[in-house]
């Protein structure tokens, strides 16, 4: 007799439903993804036993509260889950790459360091991110400056070039940008590291 295999979203619908038995089917369906998804970043067999157990938690916590919407995508809920609990590890035990707020805003130093171990690309991407959306808020001129300066890697002489302005003039709109980047993290009080 062939034996059905039950979705996951049936199961979810049976332990929401008072089948306990359904958890501990989904716990064993994706335990090694998800286990290996989390030791390949964090490379500690405790920690990752930690965050697995934790993401179940979370799992069980959202299902009983009625709070789980994601029909037919448990996998990348479960996924994300794991994954934003990886990042917050690395948050809580200052892990986070460090950079201070002395000279130009080094954040960018950190984000282009091509040496960042795996441990630290997750929040890399995530710092890739945000700082992207706090570049969209300059003004245009400020915008472009920065983005030539820091992702294209131009001097501030191929700048003025490029732009038809003078260095001191590219030099001031990358000032501004920084000044106004900052304001912006301070006014909205973005964290970017612990």
């Amino acid at each position: 007799m062939k034996k059905v295999l039950i979705n996951d979203a049936e199961l979810v619908s049976n332990y929401i439903n008072g089948d306990e038995n359904a958890l501990t089917i989904l716990i064993r369906r994706h335990k090694e993804r998800i286990y290996n998804f989390v030791y390949s970043k964090v490379y500690d067999r405790d920690v990752t036993e930690d965050i697995f157990q934790d993401t179940f938690i979370k799992v069980i916590n959202t299902l009983k509260r009625g709070k789980y919407n994601e029909e037919g995508k448990f996998l990348p809920w479960l996924m994300r889950i794991s994954h934003n609990l990886v990042i917050d590890h690395f948050r809580r035990n200052n892990r986070m790459p460090k950079f201070d707020n002395g000279g130009e805003f080094s954040i960018f130093s950190v984000l282009s360091d091509d040496r960042l171990n795996a441990e630290n690309q997750l929040i890399k991407d995530q710092l890739m991110g945000d700082v992207r959306k706090l570049i969209e808020k300059l003004p245009g001129d400020q915008k472009q400056v920065l983005l030539m300066r820091i992702y294209q890697d131009m001097s501030f002489k191929e700048i003025s070039e490029r732009t038809g302005v003078s260095i001191n003039t590219a030099l001031g709109r990358m000032r501004y940008a920084l000044i106004n980047m900052r304001k912006v993290i301070e006014k909205h009080n973005i964290v970017l590291t612990n």
